[in-house]
């Protein structure tokens, strides 16, 4: 550590505040707070302070640092969480948008709700429920609901009144209110039973539905108890699934970290009324917050964004600012939250539970990581690189016919996808099919010095066989990055020629990359070439999909640019605009009544003229 560091460090403040570690090109890599900043950062730049490796190793990578001053540690905890959103720092704990997690929607303000699986959850006044921890769960909760519940299965929010009922109705899974006259205070009954069984009120919605059922049997009205029977015997079905860990019938959510040198996992488990509802396991790889901060930190980012909030929250490791998150969890819920960390009792067993799960998980990614490892390092000796390939780049071409070329880029990092460094190219120079010249354009774009060199893959692929590879090679050179990382083409079996397998090929080498026994290193760059080629379809999809519905709409007397995007934004398809009412046309922004009698007339006459075509 430098001097300048260190006498840097002796003159900051003892108040409360924020500090921001830098690195040498001056970007921030961690931030923190603290009530005495000096006492904090001596934690750092103090050698007597620096009591385990992590601090060690982040004290190397410290250039400089900034602190910024507060008057109360409530202000600290603020700005620290405002700079954090701000600056994503490499080291802090973040958390990753949840729209990889389905969750279950309900907008309670229609007139009929339904339920629906949401990708992400925002703040438009619906009622979301979850995140679920995998797909498998979602679909398994909606089939128990579906099957319960008399909720409408259509998904379309203004549905049309049909002529008749669907098969739901006949089932009797469905009150069908888009062909009857269903009263509201019917439905909002059923849309109040499905929320109290998704959050976790099952054993209260049983009692209040044997409550009824009773009543009705005493007014001898069989048929109609019947129904009721049977809902209960199906929720109590789905209660005998559930994991009793508490007598209490309390709402809580227990939360604990286990950690490894690099790779740190947090587990929350999810209690409602003394069931285990979930429990879901969330990494963070490199960062520098303790295990008390990284507990604080993410309650502060997960309860931000999700509507409910028990009563209790249970923590492995206590947190310095619990009085102060709690107010903040209080005054969100308008309801008293406690943050606690048991020692004893069966309180204390079920943070026990949550440590145990936090470290099965961490061993099992640990283990996973050293597996990848072992792998990438005997594919960098297969391939005969000076070094392991952590960052591994693929790129493909896609078109049609030549119509509409585009091509993708995926990124495997430590053998695993990394998405949030997916790219997508639409091809500028080429007209036709030509994937040696879609391929010389898109190696241009992305190397002739636009990303930085730190981001440069250690090994660099492109689907295809010689003559892709022979391309890329080439403008590699032109751009004198040739020797930085090795340059591998992908080719298909050809099965016509009896080959097994599929070839790898290398510069300079006439024969493609033999594996023997190690098929698994080539099974793993088939599995990079097929996401890079699903990447490269599914985009090339969307945008001949795009094209195709603005051609649709073009011509249309009254409708320019801002009308057919905002008739395209809200209805996504032509099927779905030459199905709508004129009075939905006319309501959109912008639109009037001629514009949307224009509308109709002109996809009405393109749907009989294509009908008549296809017949």
């Amino acid at each position: 550590m430098s001097d300048l560091l260190k006498d840097k460090w002796k003159k900051v403040s003892n108040r409360p505040g924020v500090y921001l570690m830098k690195d040498e090109k001056g970007k921030v890599i961690y931030v923190g707070k603290a009530l005495n900043l000096k006492k904090r950062l001596s934690g750092y730049f103090n050698r007597a302070g620096q009591s385990d490796m992590k601090t060690k190793v982040l004290v190397t990578r410290i250039s400089t640092f900034e602190t910024i001053i507060t008057v109360t540690e409530k202000e600290a905890l603020i700005l620290e969480s405002t700079l954090i959103k701000r600056y994503r720092p490499r080291y802090n704990v973040i958390l990753k948008d949840d729209k990889r997690y389905p969750s279950l929607r309900i907008d309670i303000k229609e007139p009929y709700p339904f339920l629906s699986i949401a990708r992400k959850i925002v703040r438009d006044g619906a009622l979301y429920f979850g995140p679920f921890s995998n797909a498998s769960a979602v679909k398994q909760t909606v089939k128990v609901i579906n099957k319960t519940f008399r909720l409408r299965k259509c998904k379309t929010r203004k549905f049309q009144n049909r002529s008749r009922p669907c098969l739901n109705y006949q089932m009797g899974t469905c009150l069908a209110p888009c062909c009857f006259d269903v009263s509201s205070d019917t439905y909002n009954k059923i849309v109040r039973e499905v929320i109290l069984f998704l959050n976790g009120r099952t054993p209260d919605l049983i009692k209040q539905i044997n409550t009824e059922m009773k009543a009705l049997a005493d007014r001898q009205a069989f048929e109609r108890a019947a129904v009721l029977r049977d809902k209960i015997a199906s929720l109590e079905k789905t209660l005998e699934k559930q994991v009793a860990v508490a007598t209490d019938l309390e709402d809580r959510d227990v939360i604990a970290v286990a950690e490894a040198p690099n790779l740190s996992v947090l587990t929350l488990l999810t209690v409602r009324r003394g069931f285990l509802q979930g429990m879901r396991h969330f990494s963070f790889s490199e960062t520098w917050a303790t295990r008390s901060e990284m507990i604080e930190t993410f309650i502060r980012q997960y309860y931000e964004n999700h509507q409910f909030i028990p009563k209790q929250i249970f923590v492995s490791d206590p947190i310095d600012t619990t009085a102060m998150l709690e107010a903040w969890l209080t005054n969100m819920k308008k309801g008293k939250i406690k943050i606690s960390c048991p020692k004893r009792g069966k309180k204390a067993k079920l943070l026990k539970m949550a440590s145990l799960n936090a470290e099965k998980e961490l061993k099992n990614q640990t283990d996973t990581e050293i597996m990848l490892l072992d792998m990438l390092t005997r594919l960098g000796r297969r391939l005969r690189m000076t070094k392991i390939p952590i960052r591994i780049e693929c790129f493909d071409n896609s078109n049609i016919s030549g119509s509409v070329p585009v091509a993708g880029r995926v990124v495997f990092y430590k053998g695993k996808p990394d998405k949030a460094s997916y790219r997508k190219y639409k091809i500028r120079t080429i007209d036709g099919a030509d994937d040696y010249a879609t391929m010389q354009e898109v190696i241009e774009r992305r190397f002739r010095g636009k990303e930085p060199s730190d981001s440069f893959p250690d090994l660099l692929m492109v689907d295809g066989g010689k003559g892709q590879l022979n391309i890329a090679v080439s403008i590699l050179h032109e751009l004198g990055l040739g020797d930085l990382f090795t340059v591998i083409g992908i080719a298909k079996k050809d099965m016509m020629k009896g080959e097994t397998e599929d070839k790898v090929y290398q510069p300079g080498r006439a024969n493609p990359v033999q594996f023997g026994r190690e098929g698994d290193l080539l099974l793993f760059l088939q599995n990079i070439r097929d996401e890079v080629h699903r990447f490269a379809i599914s985009f090339h999809r969307s945008r001949r999909n795009k094209i195709s519905l603005q051609s649709g709409m073009d011509g249309i007397p009254g409708i320019g640019q801002k009308r057919k995007k905002t008739l395209l934004t809200h209805f996504k398809t032509l099927k779905n605009i030459q199905a709508a009412t004129l009075e939905e046309l006319t309501a959109l922004p912008g639109m009037n009544l001629k514009a949307a009698e224009s509308v109709k007339s002109v996809l009405s006459e393109a749907g009989v003229k294509k009908n008549k075509h296809s017949g």
